[in-house]
């Protein structure tokens, strides 16, 4: 078999790159499930110790299952006797007299997942030497049972008994029993391959989703066709168990009923069956993620030929591992010899650990490269972050993980791999159905939330206000997950005994505290949006009357003080609620401020200032201001400052405490004011008969009329200069409109004054000659050009 880096090259079209090395990873836990499932599934069953005498009971117990073997039997035990010699020590002998025995009973006296898990971990380091003691001592005694088949003894001819009442009683069962599952299976598998097919042509013809704006947030997922997948993944895989289990179950009606006497069916087949069904549910559960013939049933998405060769590898690998563990091994112990046996297993659990540390080895940097790459594509950093630290942790994680197993398999056989198929079936459920969670979460919360077109116009924040609510609900959500899933993790490792801990009265304590406190963040919120829509209801321009000035302030502010007091508030029932005595901090809170009062006099002097301002309602928004020098429109006002946008476009963030006067230029209402200056040798009445035509034209106008309030007031002359005089108007508008008006109206009085020849004067020298009293101009003295006088 190629390398995985050779095979990558050959076929690099996964749309997830990390997928590529996920199966090398994955395989150690499938590995561990199909094993210790088995075994768990033969609990009842002794387990064979290194004496033999479980496996010693199941042979005898085959070898008695017939009249004829029983009486064989009992002729050779008769002849065995007759023919007793001095009793020689066998090399078994010798090895357990050298060697003393394995007390295992400190190990199996603290089951794992007991209150006694204590016990186990201090006992690790006992268990591993013994592990090697006994590994030393099976090899020497499968050493020595080989050269005692090479001498032709007594114990070859026990072997060569038991060989021959195996090929007859054991085997050929077994292997009716193996043929008939087997057999079954590939037609219940070819019945299913059919409903895999169909399910694969009902994904591919999901129906399009249909648009945001035009159907329900259900209706858009049901017709998904990642909702159709999903269903038809799970229906697959179901469908694959019910094969697994009619499979299992026919090969144990033919070793029940169609084999030795009536209703009962030998260890070893028996023991077939269960491993098929446990080894055959993994095999299951890989076909569900890779799906080789159908890329519509598969997890997740990437080529064929990746998906086929990671299936069949990891198929193979666990069908070795089960089927040689759970039947070769049981079979050798009870034909040849347990000790050979063992020292099988132990082959078989070494040759999965080699290769597995191998294909960590060899992917180490390319599994961190793409998980890092993967990272770098993700748009959300919570889930950027977790799988970068993976990307540095995980050659550690496995490597850690297959010697575990490799060393718990040998020294705890009755208690660690029960308890490691538990706690590996625990950690991929629970990361499983975190990642699940936290996926489905992530892709609804991803679309954004649309309002109807009504209800954005009455309401405009409102569609923006709830949106912007979902990325901190999201990012709560995942750490609220990590941590449950963490927790878990930790509970099924026994490092921490989360049942215990949610039945105590801290852990009840911090639930109910975590609820508390999302209930409350979620009732905040929801004040907040009610109190913020209404305002914004009445800020409307929509409806029947529109705001005033007055009232979009008002309200402006009192969105401004409900913000604050929902936020404190919130903060102190949080606090409450996770154990802080909040009376101090309230008594603290009066302590600062009352020490604010003192030191931030200013701060103090600007809420003061801007509370007389707002009660004698001296601005509000939109309104056309003078402040501390500053002239222009109030844009924003809070109960500290006002921001005024002056005509060039700056912003001016003037705090009250600089305010001395306010000058307001739309109140109630206006006046266009206006000085006209007038040549001396134009005539008063002309100039104003003028002026008033002017206003005549400007009153034909529809908009100006509806800005002016009253007729043209013109005074008179009211002031004579040097150059002319001037003639004051004043046209009364609405609040704001003199603008406006004044630009409209000195439009048109110049328009009328150039048409009468009325002179605007403007900056000029006049020359003239003095006249004597009797009418006499004096000459004036010339002198020519270069000429004397």
């Amino acid at each position: 078999m190629s390398s995985f880096s050779h095979h990558r090259n050959m076929h690099p079209s996964l749309s997830h790159p990390f997928l590529r090395h996920l199966p090398g990873f994955v395989l150690a836990l499938l590995l561990a499930l199909s094993l210790s499932t088995a075994l768990a599934q033969n609990t009842d069953t002794p387990q064979a110790g290194t004496s033999g005498v479980t496996t010693s009971y199941s042979a005898l117990a085959d070898l008695l299952e017939t009249e004829a073997t029983r009486k064989q039997l009992i002729a050779e035990l008769r002849s065995l006797a007759a023919q007793a010699a001095p009793a020689t020590a066998t090399p078994a002998e010798s090895k357990q007299a050298a060697t003393p025995p394995v007390d295992d009973n400190n190990v199996r006296s603290a089951p794992i997942g007991q209150d006694s898990n204590v016990l186990f971990s201090r006992n690790i380091a006992d268990g591993i030497q013994n592990f090697i003691g006994s590994v030393s001592a099976d090899f020497s005694e499968a050493l020595a049972s080989v050269r005692a088949m090479g001498t032709r003894d007594e114990t070859v001819e026990g072997l060569d008994n038991r060989l021959s009442h195996a090929w007859r009683l054991i085997l050929p069962d077994l292997l009716l029993v193996m043929f008939a599952t087997i057999v079954s299976f590939l037609f219940f598998r070819a019945i299913a391959a059919r409903i895999y097919a169909r399910s694969n042509r009902w994904i591919t013809a999901a129906p399009a989703v249909p648009h945001p704006d035009t159907a329900g947030e259900s209706a858009r997922f049901v017709g998904s066709e990642l909702y159709r997948k999903s269903v038809a993944i799970i229906f697959a895989m179901v469908v694959d168990t019910v094969a697994i289990v009619l499979a299992g179950a026919v090969g144990y009606a033919v070793g029940l009923f169609g084999i030795g006497e009536p209703e009962q069916i030998s260890t070893i087949a028996s023991l077939f069956v269960n491993t098929f069904v446990a080894v055959e549910i993994v095999k299951a559960l890989v076909r569900g993620v890779f799906s080789p013939r159908f890329d519509r049933l598969r997890l997740f998405t990437m080529s064929d030929d990746i998906a086929r060769y990671w299936c069949t590898w990891l198929e193979r690998v666990i069908g070795i591992m089960g089927y040689g563990i759970m039947v070769l091994v049981p079979l050798v112990k009870t034909i040849v010899s347990p000790t050979i046996g063992h020292l099988l297993g132990i082959v078989i659990m070494l040759a999965v650990y080699i290769h597995a540390i191998n294909t960590i080895r060899i992917n180490r940097k390319t599994v961190r490269e793409n998980l890092e790459a993967y990272a770098a594509t993700t748009s959300t950093s919570f889930f950027s972050t977790l799988i970068r630290i993976l990307a540095r942790v995980w050659h550690t994680l496995a490597i850690v993980y297959f010697t575990v197993l490799l060393i718990v398999s040998q020294i705890a056989p009755h208690d660690a791999l029960p308890f490691m198929a538990e706690a590996t079936l625990q950690t991929l459920i629970a990361i499983g159905i975190g990642l699940l969670l936290s996926t489905v979460a992530s892709s609804i919360l991803a679309r954004r939330i649309r309002l109807s077109d009504d209800l954005r116009k009455r309401l405009p924040m409102l569609e923006s206000r709830i949106n912007s609510y979902v990325p901190p609900a999201l990012k709560g959500f995942h750490v609220l997950n990590l941590m449950v899933v963490t927790l878990v993790v930790l509970d099924a490792w026994r490092a921490f005994n989360l049942g215990a801990w949610i039945a105590s009265d801290r852990g009840s304590a911090v639930i109910i505290a975590t609820v508390h406190v999302a209930i409350i963040l979620v009732i905040a919120a929801l004040i907040w949006t009610t109190i913020a829509s209404i305002i914004e209801h009445r800020l409307s321009p929509v409806g029947l009357r529109a705001p005033s000035e007055r009232e979009k302030t008002l309200l402006a502010l009192f969105r401004n003080a409900a913000l604050v007091v929902i936020v404190t508030l919130t903060i102190l029932v949080v606090l409450s609620q996770i154990g802080i005595d909040i009376a101090p901090l309230i008594a603290g809170a009066g302590v600062v401020g009352l020490a604010i009062g003192f030191g931030a006099q200013k701060l103090v002097q600007d809420v003061i200032t801007g509370v007389f301002i707002q009660l004698e309602n001296g601005m509000n928004q939109n309104d056309v201001v003078e402040v501390a020098g500053i002239f222009g429109t109030v844009e924003k006002i809070t109960i500290r400052s006002v921001g005024i946008r002056t005509l060039d476009g700056g912003f001016h963030m003037i705090p009250f405490s600089s305010v001395d006067k306010v000058s307001n230029h739309t109140r109630d209402f206006s006046y266009h004011y206006g000085e006209y200056a007038i040549a001396y040798r134009e005539n008063v009445d002309d100039a104003m008969a003028e002026l008033r035509n002017a206003f005549n034209e400007l009153m034909q106008d529809a908009e100006m009329a509806d800005a002016v309030l009253e007729d043209i007031s013109i005074p008179g002359v009211t002031s004579l200069h040097e150059r002319g005089y001037n003639i004051r108007v004043l046209i009364k508008t609405k609040p704001g409109m003199q603008w406006p008006v004044q630009r409209a109206f000195n439009r048109l009085v110049k328009q009328y004054f150039d048409a009468a020849g009325i002179e605007l004067p403007y900056p000029h020298t006049v020359l003239s000659f003095h006249q004597e009293k009797d009418g006499t101009i004096p000459t004036l003295p010339v002198m020519p050009a270069g000429g004397a006088a």
